[in-house]
């Protein structure tokens, strides 16, 4: 569906949702939608419901949308309805005669919806004492099949009012980026005041309905009920439609998301997996398991399935695409390449040895190949990840320059997405070192950090951010979630312009011995990423390992991270599994996977060069823009 066809669909809704509400309080008269002499010489007073004479009630307004970068809707409304008891006026039942009436109301409604219906007298009585000109629900959320009997035999003395609820059509897709919304407060008993709202407004808790709650929204309409002296209805009538809610435009492609889900519920009991557009920085999948069905949420969810959410062991409620931070693993090796091709502390031919291991102070460190593989240059190193070269390389080095080429990366910082509570990830420095272990850098954690271990830390997009860098020839974008706000008529209030916020300016060779390597990985006999290959496009990439936790309880980070297609990057991704305690996971062999189960559906039917675009909606790179080269894997993952 194009985005101008869902608007105009949305405007279809809109109208719906703006006449359906319209009599559901009338009894008799009708509502009118003129003054009458009598409710213009009213003088309103609102000190109590019995004493009003002329009321305002607040009508919410539809909840905006949430669309995918192609006008997919991500998160919508819907029509419910609910069976309501309509009091006569004026409100002069003894409690005996109101609760008769509504019982026997609630009977005939159980009969005919077959239904319990559970309500107590005391809230009979405290509704009609309080609210008695007011619906009083019995039934929310009719079923197709109860609202077709509602329909066929209402029994007088009662109404169905429409409301509108939050849906979200594609189920647990993208679930955690988008949230979830809630009612802002209980159901109303107390006496009816000016401006309340006709029925509880939603509010979003979580993801994008959180951040953009306010332009979501939209704005009240007013309905206006009369009486006369006797406290007997005397007309009622919309005044002011209610305004809907901004849309939000999301730079997500919800096929990628689904696909991306699909790839970590098929081979991940946790994980995540990152994919952005490296010629713009827009998220085209934003995917985190296990996720939850945000519709679960609708109208409300009870206590107990809540707690169920919240107790689950692997935290289906925690995004950890976003916010949670892993050791890197040999990923962070292109750091390390860049930072000693670049300080010129290693050329691309000299060549060190690829030891077993190696003696640092006091400590053993060892390669995660136990053969020495002799005198490597960086690329080979890269490609076979020798954990004993980089040692040597990063302490050659030094810390200083590691920190400053993984800073310039965007490891260490937020990436600025519209999303509460972005884990930041850690570089550790002097200054963290003393503040954690009391002491500075030394050579084992310059070693440490060379492969990706110790206090380094970093998130699945900030992972995927990094490759986005690399992909396009070192331009670091500012990451993108949503491209813009828009009124119902498609009128833009808020674009997020694509923004390059620095150059890497790292030199055309250390580029390219970066994009060798990370070929190599993939698709040469010595890498470490084989199972990511595809037939009909290159791959370029990374693998890691990585282990984090106390020691009787540690578990694995595992990487796979690059771009493709190799020669003019369209998609550069992160893939990221995690472990369970005591378990062992490659990322050559179970994250590479996951990236090649996703990227074999997008370019399904290419032809051998992979020169045609694949079936998802991104900006093609402009020519002028430089291509990063790849980075290679630690084979230790």
């Amino acid at each position: 569906m194009t985005l101008n066809l869902f608007c105009e669909n949305l405007r279809n809704l809109r109208i719906v949702l703006l006449l359906l509400p319209i009599g559901t309080f009338a009894q008799t008269p009708a509502p009118s939608t003129s003054p009458t002499p009598e409710e213009e010489t009213i003088i309103p007073t609102f000190e109590t419901q019995k004493l009003a004479r002329t009321l305002i009630l607040d009508i919410p307004a539809p909840r905006g949308q949430i669309t995918d970068r192609n006008g997919m809707p991500l998160a919508q409304n819907k029509l419910s309805y609910n069976l309501c008891i309509v009091f006569p006026t004026p409100l002069d039942f003894s409690d005996p005669q109101a609760l008769g009436f509504a019982r026997e109301k609630i009977d005939k409604a159980a009969k005919l919806i077959d239904r319990k219906i559970n309500i107590s007298d005391d809230a009979i009585l405290r509704h009609y004492r309080n609210r008695g000109i007011m619906p009083f629900e019995i039934a929310q959320n009719l079923t197709e099949s109860e609202h077709k009997e509602v329909k066929e035999g209402l029994p007088a003395g009662m109404v169905v009012r429409p409301v509108y609820v939050r849906v979200y059509p594609n189920g647990k897709v993208a679930g955690q980026v988008i949230g979830y919304t809630g009612k802002t407060g209980r159901n109303l008993d107390g006496i009816v005041d000016n401006h309340e709202t006709l029925w509880p407004e939603t509010e979003g808790r979580e993801g994008l309905e959180q951040t953009f709650n306010e332009m979501l929204t939209g704005k009240h309409g007013e309905y206006k009920l009369t009486f006369d002296k006797d406290g007997r209805k005397t007309s009622e009538k919309l005044i002011t439609p209610p305004v809907p809610g901004h849309n939000v435009v999301t730079t997500l492609d919800v096929r990628l998301q689904a696909l991306a889900e699909k790839a970590l519920d098929a081979k991940a009991k946790r994980g995540a997996i990152v994919i952005v557009d490296p010629n713009t920085g827009d998220i085209l999948a934003l995917a985190s398991w296990p996720t939850y069905d945000p519709n679960v949420f609708v109208p409300s969810i009870s206590a107990e399935k809540f707690k169920a959410l919240q107790d689950d062991r692997d935290i289906p409620l925690l995004p950890r695409a976003f916010r949670s931070s892993y050791p890197p693993g040999s990923v962070f090796k292109i750091a390390v390449g860049m930072a000693a091709l670049e300080t010129g502390a290693v050329r691309p031919d000299d060549l060190f040895q690829c030891v077993p291991s190696l003696e640092i102070g006091n400590l053993t460190f060892r390669n995660w190949k136990k053969e020495d593989r002799g005198a490597l240059n960086f690329v080979r190193a890269f490609t076979e990840s020798c954990d004993t070269w980089f040692y040597q390389v990063g302490i050659k080095t030094g810390a200083e320059p590691i920190i400053d080429w993984a800073l310039r990366l965007g490891f260490g910082a937020k990436c600025g997405i519209p999303l509460r509570g972005e884990a930041e990830g850690r570089i550790p420095n002097d200054e963290y070192m003393k503040a954690t272990h009391g002491r500075k850098l030394l050579n084992g954690d310059v070693a440490n950090l060379s492969i990706g271990q110790g206090d380094t830390q970093v998130t699945p997009l900030q992972m995927a951010q990094a490759m986005a860098i690399l992909a396009n020839g070192g331009t670091f974008y500012q990451a993108r979630l949503v491209q813009q706000v828009q009124t119902i008529d498609n009128e833009i209030v808020t674009a997020y312009q694509v923004r390059s916020k620095k150059t890497l300016d790292a030199s055309p060779v250390t580029m390219d011995e970066l994009r060798t390597g990370m070929i190599e990985v993939v698709n040469g006999p010595a890498g470490t990423g084989h199972e990511a290959s595809l037939d009909n496009v290159e791959v370029a990439g990374k693998t890691g390992t990585a282990q984090w936790g106390p020691k009787n309880k540690e578990r694995t980070a595992a990487w796979f991270a690059g771009f493709l297609p190799a020669g003019q990057p369209q998609f550069a991704f992160s893939a990221l599994f995690e472990g369970d305690v005591g378990s062992t996971a490659h990322g050559g062999t179970v994250a590479a996977p996951m990236i090649a189960d996703i990227f074999k559906e997008v370019y399904k039917g290419e032809p051998a060069n992979g020169r045609r675009r694949p079936a998802v909606n991104v900006r093609p790179m402009e020519q002028n823009v430089r291509r990063a080269q790849p980075a290679e894997e630690d084979t230790s993952d």
